[in-house]
């Protein structure tokens, strides 16, 4: 880890007027929550669907091979869409005629297609120092075998925390997918958090630098999160707000 706060501490001083006045590391712990959920896939209805669905919407239909005749469409790809509607319930068989479900009308007005996937897992990272789940990439985590002391200003009830509210959890996971994804023509959503299981804490290092810009006499702080891989805004936001009154007595 010195070489990494070497590399930092000559990224700050490649300003000349940027003068560190104190160095420290502390960690702060992350709690991994195992999620599992039922993702939803969305994207905007193609030209065949919304024809067989207003088609069936205005007129008596028994099989695929009445549309297929009437909208000039090889019946096998007129086969393949009326067992994909049945099977995510857009559409059923009354009385020997295909009908639409309440959910295939509410998605034909609104020009959306929405497909039930199959129950996924994910692995979310919580902050109790952020109080809200990070967004990280996995390959950043490491064990450390020597770790600093904790940081002081941890919340210690949410540290403890082992329930979370279904709402925080769906916008993580939102995040960590469209991240994964990037911008495409369907996407992806969680429709339902079916369970949750709070595992283990590991503690991550963080370097601190408080700083004075001896052209503006300011003082100020950089945090740089390991876990992140980056400088963490929240955390330095924090100190300001709890320290910053104290380090011009303190270091100048």
């Amino acid at each position: 880890m010195s070489k990494l706060q070497q590399r930092l501490m000559r990224e700050i001083q490649q300003n000349r007027n940027v003068k560190i006045v104190k160095t420290d590391e502390w960690s702060i712990p992350i709690r991994t929550v195992e999620v599992t959920y039922e993702p939803v896939r969305r994207s905007t209805m193609d030209v065949l669907m919304t024809m067989l669905l207003m088609s069936i919407q205005e007129a008596d239909f028994a099989n695929a091979q009445e549309l297929s005749e009437l909208l000039l469409v090889d019946p096998l790809f007129i086969e393949d869409l009326v067992s994909l509607m049945s099977r995510v319930s857009l559409i059923e068989q009354t009385e020997g005629f295909y009908r639409l479900t309440p959910k295939g009308q509410q998605q034909l007005e609104r020009g959306i297609f929405e497909e039930e996937l199959d129950v996924e897992m994910s692995n979310l990272y919580y902050s109790p120092c952020h109080l809200t789940f990070l967004a990280v990439d996995e390959d950043n985590i490491e064990e450390y075998d020597d770790l600093p002391e904790l940081y002081r200003y941890v919340d210690e009830e949410a540290e403890k925390q082992e329930n979370f509210e279904e709402a925080l959890l769906i916008e993580a996971l939102q995040q960590e997918d469209e991240e994964k994804a990037g911008v495409g023509a369907s996407q992806k959503l969680i429709s339902k958090i079916v369970q949750t299981d709070a595992k283990q804490i590991n503690d991550i290092p963080c370097f601190e630098f408080v700083l004075h810009d001896k052209e503006q006499d300011i003082l100020f702080v950089r945090i740089w999160n390991a876990l992140l891989n980056q400088w963490d805004s929240h955390l330095e936001q924090q100190l300001t707000e709890k320290e910053q009154l104290q380090w011009r007595e303190q270091y100048l």
